[in-house]
């Protein structure tokens, strides 16, 4: 077993010292998961998601895949409960009217990249951010948004080509988005 499934065991056995060091883990990727689409309304997404990894009962392969694949199947629910048709194939953050997404950075190119994201399918934002800021591979994301690894490819393909539209000429380090 690898070190993070050692702990998910063992929190799932009662261990609180394991799920503490689990969760502080995981805690900056699922926070920054939820804010970027929710702003400050996350912090009970990220409890659920973790409360929902302790209550699994059911194998885990890849663990932050997995909470990954909870994070956003609690914020379709989150968006639901809104009285929300929901679909995060093709729903914006915008679109839905979420809250701002977070305190905007004061460099331009982080306000620029943000806003592009914003304004694209969440799915696609989803994808763009597990692949880019998680370095999560195809085949992770795919099980996060349960579609296959071709489907992610041409996703991020298409996702990158919506930003690119929407925020005109990126910063250089932006190129290889």
């Amino acid at each position: 077993m690898r070190p993070d499934l050692d702990l998910l065991a063992g929190w799932r056995a009662g261990d609180t010292a394991a799920g503490d060091e689990l969760v502080s883990r995981y805690w900056t990727s699922i926070s920054r998961f939820f804010r970027s689409k929710v702003g400050d309304d996350g912090a009970d997404l990220i409890s659920q998601t973790f409360l929902a990894l302790l209550e699994s009962a059911g194998p885990v392969e890849n663990l932050k895949a997995y909470l990954f694949t909870v994070a956003r199947r609690r914020l379709a629910d989150h968006f639901r409960a809104q009285s929300r048709t929901v679909d995060l194939s093709v729903s914006s953050v915008i679109d839905l009217a979420a809250g701002p997404a977070t305190e905007l950075s004061r460099r331009r190119k982080t306000d620029l990249l943000r806003d592009g994201l914003q304004r694209i399918p969440v799915d696609d934002q989803i994808a763009l951010e597990l692949a880019y800021v998680e370095g999560l591979s195809t085949k992770e994301i795919a099980g996060v948004l349960e579609i296959n690894e071709n489907t992610v490819r041409s996703r991020l393909a298409r996702a990158r080509e919506r930003l690119r539209d929407l925020v005109g000429e990126l910063p250089k380090e932006f190129a290889d988005l």
